[in-house]
């Protein structure tokens, strides 16, 4: 078996477009073999284009040596193709990638039943909630959510899963070093987070069109929830039927913006799907005995009742008690925020507050919320807690 590093450093050539890096492992079974080929014998191999050739004849591993050590630095385990939890199903793929990144509790890929669901970044509040209910439904009905973890649906479909104790593979088109947001953090804690950019990295718009072959190669079936009529959802879709993969679309009104795609999607042979056994139905015979059917709605977890004798009037918001010393610096610290983000810290109670009570009490929209909330998280001003909720964190003088 080839080393590791020589894998690294086929995977590492940025001179090198995917399908040259899956010709050169065509030509000679692995990287290492390529790495001691005679000089002037990689020019040979075809498709090959000069400059990739170049590169290569270089042989030159101190990039793979640096991105070896920031993979130990930062916990990220390297799969490669020789290894045996590389999926099958990646295999298969146009250009699959020699090295996969990972972070979080890694699983026989190719035995989950699993399942992206993809749409909109500018989801309406009908796609976001049927996002979260198909997410909810899939895993509790032992499914695997697949997500680019975008805004929007992507975003949506990753948290439901997660909060119903599911199964969440996250697929960057980024490396995880620009993967800040609390969304990854939660996946790679409770699920699985992957990339084919190692460490280093700059990124590149065309990455995320690259991620998609690596999502729906992973997938045994897809799910568009809203898509416009020019929408990166339909490319998604696009790419997992090129790979025989069961496309599945959510039907909206025929008036409505972001069901333009979808509704388009059935009309070309997509199976309509009105909730998560539309979907998971499917699999039964591919899964015995780990598809099972639930009836589930991912509605958002109620507030806590408060007792009337006890808070006779409404509680008064932290960041509005001036009289109080404790809030003195608090106070000061809110100066420095924008108009969305003071809006947002007004709307969180005493009390842990759901994000979706955020949303409707700003009118900020789902995204813009989430957006701000990441930003507040890295600046210390609140904490996540369980149930999509989030709380102030006061610092007293």
């Amino acid at each position: 078996m080839a080393s590791v590093k020589y894998w690294v450093w086929l995977a590492s050539l940025e001179q090198l477009r995917p399908g040259e890096k899956a010709a050169v492992i065509r030509a000679y079974g692995d990287p290492e073999a390529a790495f001691f080929a005679p000089r002037g014998d990689i020019s040979r191999v075809e498709g090959l284009r000069e400059i990739a050739a170049e590169a290569l004849e270089k042989r030159d591993l101190r990039e793979a040596n640096r991105i070896l050590a920031a993979c130990e630095e930062q916990n990220l385990r390297v799969i490669c193709q020789q290894d045996t939890l590389y999926p099958r199903r990646l295999k298969q793929i146009y250009a699959p990638p020699p090295v996969l990144y990972a972070r979080g509790r890694l699983r026989d890929l190719d035995e989950e039943p699993a399942i992206a669901i993809v749409g909109t970044r500018g989801a309406t509040p009908y796609g976001l909630g049927l996002a979260r209910e198909l997410a909810a439904g899939i895993v509790r009905s032992g499914g695997t959510v697949l997500s680019g973890l975008g805004m929007g649906i992507d975003g949506e479909a990753a948290k439901s899963a997660l909060e119903n104790s599911g199964y969440c593979v996250g697929v960057l088109g980024t490396s995880h070093q620009e993967a800040v947001g609390w969304l990854s953090r939660q996946v790679a804690d409770f699920g699985l987070l992957l990339s084919e950019y190692a460490p280093g990295t700059v990124s590149q718009r065309y990455f995320f069109r690259e991620r998609n072959r690596i999502t729906a190669g992973l997938s045994v079936g897809a799910v568009v929830v809203e898509a416009p009529e020019k929408s990166g959802a339909l490319l998604f879709a696009e790419e997992a039927l090129e790979l025989g993969k069961e496309v599945f679309a959510v039907p909206g009104a025929v008036n409505a913006v972001n069901s333009v795609g979808t509704n388009r999607l059935i009309k070309d042979g997509a199976t309509p799907v009105t909730c998560a056994w539309d979907v998971m139905g499917e699999f039964v015979g591919l899964y015995p005995g780990r598809i099972h059917r639930v009836d589930v709605k991912a509605a958002p977890k109620p507030l806590p009742e408060r007792k009337a004798e006890q808070q006779p009037a409404p509680p008064q918001k932290a960041v509005d008690s001036e009289q109080r010393q404790d809030y003195i610096d608090w106070k000061e610290q809110l100066s420095r925020l924008n108009e969305d983000q003071l809006r947002i810290i007004s709307a969180i109670e005493k009390d842990a507050t759901h994000i979706d009570d955020i949303v409707e009490t700003t009118g900020l929209g789902t995204a813009k919320v989430l957006a701000q909330l990441t930003v507040l998280e890295i600046k210390g001003y609140i904490r996540r807690e369980a149930g999509r909720r989030v709380a102030l964190k006061i610092t007293k003088k």
